[in-house]
C-alpha cells in the first residue's frame, strides 16, 4: 500500500475505462483500474453474443457524449476492439482476476482491499454493471439437480437442443435469433407484447416466428421448474408444460447491495445506491457511475458521460 493513487477506478467495463481514459485527457495520470474478470468489459464478453449489436443511443436514448471518447454505434467486436485500443494507446494501469473485498477511508485515505493486495488512493470510483450478477426468478426456485440445465448466457448451449429463453428484452430476443439456427427455440414473455426491442429485433422476431424457425410464447410467466429424467419440465401459469433440454434466462440483472455495503456505501428502500447529483456518495470522494448509477437502464454513452463528469467535479473541486 505504498503507492497513493489519486483516483482508483473499480471496474473494467465501459464507464471505469471512460473513467480513466477521461482522467488521462484532463491531466490526471496517477490512476488504476481494478477489475475481477481476466480482461476489461467482461459484461460484453460474456453476456452479449458475437456480432450483436451495441447501439450508442440504446433504446432509444439519445445521448450526447460529453468526453473525448468518440463512442459509436457497432458490434460486439469492434466495441471490445475500440476498448482494447483506448487502454493500450493511454498505457492505463490496470490490475485484472482481482475482486474488491472491501473499501474504507480513514484520515481522507481511501483502502481498497483484494484477496491478494491492498491499494490506496484519494478518491474511488465504482463503475460495476449489473449483469456480473444476472436476475433469477423471483416467484419460483431453480431446482439444484438442474444447475447444468438452466443458464444466464449461451455458453453451455449443445447444438441441436431444445431450448426456452425466458426474458422480454433486446439480449433475450438476440439469444432466440442467434439460436434459431441450429436449435429448437422457444421464446417465453410473460407480456402480449414486446416493449423494449428496437426494431430489427422485433421485426426478426416476428419473422422467424412465421417461418416456424421458433416459437413465440407470449401472455404467460412460467409458475415452476421440475427435473423430468433429467431435463427440465417447465410449468406454465396457463396450466400447460413443455420439457426443454435446456433453459436460459435474459431477464437483467440486480445491484450487489452487499458489496456495495462492503465499501461504505448507503443503500435506499429500493436496494439502490445514494448518491447526489454529481454521483458522490455520503463519503467524500467516493463515487458511484455507469449501470449502477441508472435504475431504469443505461447504456454505454451515459456511462462515459457519467464518469466524465466525475472526473470533471473531482478536479474542480480540487480532490487531488
Amino acid at each position: 500500500m505504498s503507492h497513493l493513487y489519486d483516483l482508483i477506478i473499480i471496474g473494467g467495463g465501459p464507464g471505469g475505462i471512460g473513467a480513466a481514459v477521461e482522467s488521462v485527457s484532463l491531466g490526471l495520470k496517477n490512476i488504476l483500474i481494478i477489475e475481477k474478470g481476466d480482461n476489461h468489459s467482461q459484461t460484453i464478453r460474456k453476456f452479449y453474443k458475437d456480432h450483436k449489436r451495441v447501439d450508442k443511443d440504446y433504446k432509444g436514448q439519445v445521448v450526447e457524449l460529453a468526453g473525448t471518447i468518440e463512442f459509436k454505434d457497432g458490434t460486439k467486436e469492434s466495441t471490445l476492439d475500440y476498448f482494447d485500443f483506448l487502454l493500450d494507446n493511454e498505457k492505463i494501469d490496470a490490475t485484472f482476476n482481482s475482486e474488491v473485498e472491501s473499501i474504507k477511508k480513514s484520515n481522507g485515505i481511501f483502502f481498497v482491499t483484494t484477496a491478494n493486495n491492498g491499494y490506496t488512493g484519494k478518491n474511488v470510483i465504482i463503475a460495476i454493471g449489473r449483469m456480473g450478477k444476472p436476475n433469477k426468478p423471483k416467484n419460483y426456485k431453480i431446482p439444484p439437480s438442474l444447475s447444468q440445465r438452466v443458464n444466464f448466457n449461451l455458453d453451455k448451449c449443445i447444438i441441436g437442443e431444445k431450448i426456452l429463453v425466458v426474458g422480454g428484452g433486446n439480449s433475450a430476443a438476440e439469444y432466440a435469433i442467434d439460436l434459431a439456427e441450429k436449435y429448437n427455440v422457444t421464446l417465453n414473455y410473460r407480456r402480449t407484447e414486446f416493449g423494449r426491442l428496437n426494431d430489427i429485433n422485433l421485426k426478426t422476431l416476428y419473422e422467424y416466428n412465421g417461418q416456424e424457425k421458433l416459437r413465440l410464447r407470449l401472455g404467460c410467466d412460467i409458475k415452476s421448474l421440475e427435473n423430468e429424467s433429467g431435463l427440465v419440465k417447465v410449468n406454465f401459469t396457463d396450466g400447460y408444460y413443455t420439457i426443454f433440454d435446456r433453459v436460459v434466462y435474459a431477464i437483467g440483472g440486480t445491484t450487489p447491495v452487499e458489496f456495495l455495503k462492503k465499501c461504505g456505501i448507503e443503500i435506499d428502500e429500493n436496494n439502490e445506491p445514494i448518491f447526489d447529483e454529481n454521483y458522490e456518495t455520503s463519503t467524500k470522494g467516493l463515487f458511484v457511475g455507469g449501470d449502477i448509477a441508472v435504475r431504469n437502464g443505461g447504456s454505454i454513452a451515459i456511462a462515459l458521460n457519467h464518469t466524465h463528469h466525475i472526473v470533471t467535479y473531482i478536479l474542480d473541486k480540487g480532490y487531488i
